[in-house]
């Protein structure tokens, strides 16, 4: 039931309604007082479309604004005081995968992994949320990035999962998704490495915004191609106007002079225009053109068959490709096709074995080719065994999209990074398996994924995070029983944003009391496990996170050891020097010790010396 208003009409949004429908281009999106984005007339602009002469207002000049824009580059460079901390129970092949799923927000999760994976990744692909006005859940707060701020505005419920949706009842458009987007972009450019490339499925409501603002972070020299990519296979008769058919993927290089796309294999239907009829040594061919319209005076000439018809010359208003010379040297080489009879107009014989071997991707993909949307959903349904169908993601991609864009990216083994930030329900992680086990190939995926939950409860699901996780775990099982399973990849090492492992230790002076001296002693949380605190040392270090980890124990002491001798970590208490000359003998590149591990004062002034004198290449850290 309806509920009364209870209120005289808003006369002010009454007018600003008239006036776009005499000036749609004059209406804008602005911050009010309140801090609330709001729809408002555009005056300067107004003034002039009433005026017959140019009026005086601000300096024109090109550019993409909007409110909340300065804001989204604040926190993208803001610092945060948070960690990654592995969940081996959620894990599969945790030891020894390369892949990684990182459950939390996508802006903190790019801000951990700016040193990690600087100029490594190359490929990132993304289908962020569209602008419906309905599902859009990521509402960066850019005054308090506390979790309680989330919680007392309804924001977030009390496990932190977001609520809050880019409803048109909070007068939030394109402001929002732009300021979302744009901090997350800037972050990424960051990421990609110098031959990367980045590829964006996006729709008709943002595809004009998201590439000025591509185009802004990228440079627009890096502009690649905007891709069409056909997602249904029936026309929609609910349609209000026309079927939309089709969504966008846009492609920016990070340098677009290192960056080249990999040629697509031939069809199979174009291999079969190749053919032998005389069977020529040199394997199949076909027939292309020997006249072409531009001018050409060294290609009048007439020739003859070698049924000995004289052809008098190529076709009124046209000439012959090549010189009469060359046309003879190539007709000596076997190169010219004269028809079966040997009577034909000459035509030009192309080997399959001397042309590009691949073929030029075009920027309309069919659904016949990469798949559609239904095809994206029964392959979710065949590996995530949902109770609820209405869990099944509407946005979803098909994997064959997601692998053509893997094919266009890169090579199959150059141990390529791929990073999803918007991992939904995991296609870009399913297509990385799938791709590596058609083309043997060795490209490794990191998905990010918030906490959202699904729209209906699932006894076994508790979030898209655990979808994404489940549906990747079911098809690795999959193709685990048909190839080697020493060459294989297909498992993932989880892990999860949380608040830092270290105490909050700083405080004003005035502040200090006797019973927080202990703090300053025992600086980490009470629980975090020696695990926790190796992650938050990998990225402190800029260390691949992904690297194969192994514990020893050492006199009696927990050692972690990362890809062999590139990290050792000690976070037991009671460390001696003896511990320390064991140790020091393995010669690890790096080692870090628990600040207050160590037996005595005597020992942490020791350690520097005695890793000096036995392996003086190693560097020696605390925390």
């Amino acid at each position: 039931m309806n509920k009364l208003k209870m209120h005289s009409p808003d006369l002010t949004q009454a007018n600003i309604d008239k006036l776009v429908e005499l000036f749609p281009n004059c209406l804008t999106e602005t911050r009010g007082a309140d801090g609330e984005v709001k729809r408002s007339i555009d005056f300067d602009l107004l003034r002039q479309e009433l005026s017959t002469s140019i009026v005086e207002g601000p300096q024109e000049r090109y550019q993409l604004n909007w409110p909340g824009k300065r804001e989204a580059l604040l926190t993208a460079n803001a610092p945060i005081a948070k960690t990654l901390r592995p969940c081996r129970e959620e894990s599969v092949d945790f030891d020894t995968t390369q892949n990684l799923f990182i459950e939390g927000d996508n802006l903190d999760a790019l801000k951990l992994l700016q040193e990690t994976y600087l100029n490594k990744v190359k490929l990132i692909y993304i289908d962020p949320p569209y602008n419906t006005g309905r599902d859009f859940i990521y509402d960066d707060d850019f005054s308090d990035d506390a979790e309680s701020y989330l919680i007392q505005s309804n924001q977030a419920d009390a496990s932190g999962a977001r609520l809050v949706a880019n409803t048109d009842a909070n007068g939030r458009f394109h402001s929002d998704w732009l300021s979302m987007i744009y901090a997350r972009l800037k972050l990424a450019r960051n990421l990609l490495r110098d031959d990367g490339v980045i590829f964006i499925s996006i729709d008709d409501n943002e595809v004009d915004n998201l590439r000025k603002v591509c185009s802004e972070v990228f440079g627009e020299e890096n502009f690649v191609a905007q891709i069409i990519w056909q997602k249904v296979f029936s026309p929609k008769n609910s349609a209000r106007w026309f079927s939309e058919d089709h969504d966008y993927v846009l492609v920016y290089a990070k340098q677009g002079a290192d960056w080249t796309p990999t040629a697509l294999p031939k069809t199979d239907e174009m291999l079969a225009r190749y053919k032998n009829l005389d069977n020529d040594p040199r394997g199949v061919w076909q027939s292309d053109n020997l006249t072409a319209r531009n001018r050409y005076d060294a290609g009048l000439y007439s020739v003859t068959c070698p049924s000995g018809r004289v052809i008098d010359g190529p076709p009124k208003g046209s000439y012959w490709r090549f010189s009469e010379e060359s046309f003879t040297r190539l007709n000596q080489e076997n190169r010219i096709w004269w028809g079966e009879e040997g009577n034909n107009m000459p035509r030009l014989k192309r080997f399959l074995s001397e042309v590009q071997q691949g073929r030029t991707p075009q920027t309309l993909w069919f659904y016949k080719e990469v798949g559609h949307t239904q095809d994206a959903k029964k392959t979710l349904l065949k590996y995530v065994p949902f109770q609820e169908t209405e869990n099944v993601l509407n946005s979803v991609k098909p994997v064959e999209l997601l692998q053509r864009i893997l094919q266009l990216a890169g090579k199959p083994d150059d141990h390529s990074i791929i990073l999803d930030f918007f991992s939904g329900s995991a296609s870009t992680a399913h297509a990385v398996l799938k791709q590596n086990f058609e083309d043997g190939g060795n490209r490794r995926f990191i998905g990010v994924q918030i906490a959202e939950p699904l729209p209906k409860p699932e006894p076994r699901l508790g979030s898209i995070f655990e979808m994404g996780l489940t549906r990747v775990r079911n098809y690795g099982a999959e193709v685990r029983g048909q190839i080697d399973g020493a060459k294989a990849d297909v498992g993932f090492r989880v892990l999860k944003i949380d608040s830092s492992n270290m105490k909050e230790v700083f405080y004003t002076p005035d502040a200090v009391t006797q019973d927080l001296l202990s703090d300053q002693v025992n600086n980490i949380r009470e629980d975090r496990t020696a695990e926790d605190l190796l992650f938050q040392v990998l990225l402190d270090w800029g260390v691949d996170l992904a690297l194969p980890i192994t514990k020893e124990t050492l006199a009696g002491k927990a050692v972690y050891f990362v890809d062999g001798n590139a990290l050792a970590a000690c976070f037991e208490e009671g460390v001696s020097e003896d511990f320390v000359k064991l140790l020091a003998k393995r010669e690890p590149l790096r080692v870090v010790f628990r600040d207050a591990g160590f037996a005595s004062d005597s020992v942490k002034i020791n350690v520097e010396q005695i890793f000096k004198l036995m392996s003086p290449s190693t560097e020696v850290k605390c925390i």
